[in-house]
């Protein structure tokens, strides 16, 4: 099981380049091929941050033919925008969560409209995220849901490769999802995952992400795999509605599904 095409979303900002190496890296790991698409506000192209627009391309493909992989690189004019129509036909899309001065540098669309229309999961890097192992230590944040199991399947090709998975529930009563729990665990041992699960019951004194977070079984994770679901860039998912709070928190980067 692996991922045999991924793209990635490229842009100007210092971000970017560390965000092409995972993807390569990635993309080697798979044996897949790797499709780069601009993702560059028309803003991008005006003033100081203009030569760096332009140079995204030849940047992809000297990336690209050093690794040795195939690839094919999207650029603005291909298409609709943010390389939709190759969104529907990868395995795997790799974004960041822009904030600050980069968001005027990347369409607007992306990461939330483009996970929205894709059908294809989503990696989501934090902003300013540097390079570091990603999918050593997973955590499945788990509710039962028909996005959470989407997500799950969409990350079994870095979930079999994982030194560690947690699956980590927060619920109103104690153990109110460990059956649930227990039979995701069963599935994934037939998969050769071996996944512990950590059961966080609501007090009300923090929220779903604040206790993820504050698990001694979560907080070394690399990779956080969510469901998502909503419009534009409303995500309601994760325990009731905190993956857009997930999907901007600063340390681990997730991967989500729609």
């Amino acid at each position: 099981m692996a991922y045999k095409d991924i793209m990635v979303y490229l842009d100007p900002t210092g971000d970017a380049q560390n965000r092409l190496r995972l993807a390569v890296s990635i993309a080697l790991a798979h044996g897949a091929r790797l499709i780069g698409v601009d993702a560059s506000s028309d803003a991008a192209f005006i003033g100081p941050w203009g030569d760096r627009a332009l140079h995204i391309g030849p940047e992809f493909e000297a990336a690209v033919e050093e690794a040795g992989l195939v690839g094919h690189f999207v650029n603005g004019d291909e298409g609709p925008p943010g390389g939709g129509k190759y969104a529907h036909c990868v395995d795997l899309i790799i974004a960041s969560r822009p904030e600050g001065e980069a968001r005027a540098l990347i369409r607007s669309e992306i990461p939330d409209g483009a996970l929205i229309a894709a059908g294809a999961p989503m990696l989501i890097l934090p902003q300013d995220w540097r390079p570091a192992p990603v999918g050593e230590n997973i955590v499945i944040a788990w509710n039962a849901s028909r996005e959470a199991t989407r997500a799950v399947h969409d990350a079994m090709p870095l979930l079999v490769k994982a030194k560690k998975v947690t699956i980590f529930t927060f619920s109103a009563r104690p153990s109110a999802l460990r059956p649930a729990s227990d039979m995701l665990a069963d599935h994934l041992q037939r998969h050769g995952v071996v996944a512990q699960i950590s059961d966080w019951t609501n007090t009300g004194d923090i929220t779903a992400l604040e206790a993820l977070f504050a698990s001694l079984d979560t907080q070394d994770a690399d990779l956080i795999v969510a469901g998502a679901f909503g419009h534009s860039r409303l995500f309601e998912s994760l325990f009731g509605g905190v993956s857009l709070d997930l999907m901007r928190q600063p340390t681990a980067p997730i991967l989500m599904s729609h």
